[in-house]
């Protein structure tokens, strides 16, 4: 039994963190691997992608409404893909981190990961709520390598850099270390040199850039990964190309975050650079059709 490579994705709500890591955790899969993919979001929306659209009872669920039994939370997805939801406590009710926790203990505890023996899990959190549970990962050193996915936006950076001063609070207890930072929805060059600026600020290092594209909103309608429903499409290399490299990374930097107004000064450069760039694309794009 060899032991696995675990690693957390972490990410502002609404960057596309669950899409990046389900499209990675379907890749990792077609490259052969078995891939046991966690989902730590309240939403319980991380692995539909790789069930056809289909949500699976949560960790939370079967431990509240002792609907099943404990070891079986782990539901077949896209290519014999290990899914598990930890979910969240019942609406205005207790701390949605206590479902991390629950499940990483119960998968632990009972021997799950053993009988499975996935080659790589994916623990994939929200990363733009500072909470205990949330940080498990972390600060347990669950995982080896953390990543963290975000957009040229200044609160997915914010996020980001959050990200960087919980790991370099657990750094020297053990805690997991960053294997560096996804940039994703990319449109232009400008947009990758602000995240590639940031991380060399801050002394990390991007591992991939992901174009935002159509494709992957057809695929998430029909209920499926980029990897699935566009398996021949451009869209579909680049997380081809992102799977190599994360299970050949051995990154584990130990980050320098931002602090006080440091990141919003930063930020205001950049800015006001994507601003002009934006411009200078719009009036492009008039001049183009001004002879039509």
């Amino acid at each position: 039994m060899t032991k696995a490579k675990q690693i957390a994705i972490y990410g502002k709500g609404g960057i596309g963190k669950s899409t990046t890591t389900s499209n990675l955790s379907a890749a990792l899969s077609d490259l052969g691997y078995s891939v046991m993919q966690v989902g730590c979001d309240p939403k319980n929306d991380s692995t539909t992608t790789l069930r056809k659209g289909k949500t699976i009872p949560t960790v939370l669920d079967t431990i509240r409404n002792k609907t099943g039994k404990l070891d079986n939370i782990v539901y077949e997805g896209y290519n014999g893909i290990h899914c598990v939801e930890a979910g969240g406590p019942e609406p205005g009710v207790g701390c949605a981190g206590r479902g991390i926790i629950a499940a990483i203990e119960l998968l632990d505890s009972n021997g799950i990961i053993d009988d499975y023996d996935p080659d790589i899990i994916i623990y994939d959190v929200l990363g733009d709520v500072v909470c205990g549970g949330f940080a498990m990962p972390i600060r347990k050193g669950v995982a080896q390598q953390v990543y963290t996915v975000t957009s040229s936006d200044y609160m997915a950076i914010y996020a980001a850099n959050n990200l960087f001063k919980g790991i370099l609070k657990y750094s020297n207890k053990g805690g997991a270390l960053l294997g560096g930072v996804i940039g994703n929805s990319i449109k232009n060059s400008t947009q990758e040199a602000m995240i590639t600026d940031f991380t060399q600020q801050t002394d990390s290092e991007v591992i991939s850039f992901v174009p935002r594209s159509p494709t992957v909103t057809r695929c998430e309608l029909d209920g499926v990964t980029t990897i699935e429903g566009a398996p021949d499409s451009a869209q579909a290399d680049v997380y081809r190309e992102l799977a190599e490299r994360v299970i050949k990374n051995e990154n584990k930097l130990k980050p320098r975050p931002f602090y006080g107004d440091d990141l919003s000064e930063w930020a205001s450069v950049w800015i006001n650079k994507l601003l002009l760039n934006e411009k200078v694309e719009r009036d492009n794009i008039q001049a183009d059709g001004s002879g039509i």
